[in-house]
């Protein structure tokens, strides 16, 4: 995961003028996406764990991460995804390989001729994520 914060952080700044969102982002155990199926005209909402594949159709879906910038910054959520398309009887093929986000779904989006998947937000309990140091402390108890 310390890996792709920095790719974030260049996603971030190339998508705002401001160095502002490239600061402290939040991680997520999970990402919301939408997908639309072209040829049936249905959207579906996926929730996916990170690190669990998710089949929607043929294609394989793995989030690998999801990134927001805190409350005080412009709202932005981000994901690391891995997409493959799985046919029957031939091997499994990469469509789309990098970040999404939310604010700029044409910015870096997968092209398939059947589906279009896009980022909503990240989904989980954030605090879960957070180093120990960011967590509040637990109340200390007296003993009589």
């Amino acid at each position: 995961m310390a890996r792709s914060r920095p790719l974030l952080a260049a996603v971030l700044l190339a998508a705002s003028a401001s160095p502002a969102l490239a600061a402290a982002e939040i991680p997520f155990p999970g990402v919301v996406l939408q997908a639309l199926d072209k040829v049936t005209a249905r959207t579906t909402i996926l929730t996916l764990a990170l690190d669990r594949p998710v089949q929607y159709g043929s294609l394989s879906i793995v989030a690998r991460a999801c990134l927001e910038t805190p409350p005080t910054e412009p709202p932005e959520s981000a994901a690391f995804l891995e997409i493959t398309s799985e046919e029957l009887g031939k091997p499994a093929r990469p469509e789309f390989t990098g970040w999404m986000l939310a604010s700029s779904p044409a910015l870096s989006a997968l092209e398939h001729p059947v589906y279009d998947v896009w980022v909503l937000d990240c989904s989980g309990d954030q605090a879960s994520s957070l180093p120990e140091a960011l967590e509040a402390p637990e109340p200390a108890t007296s003993s009589p």
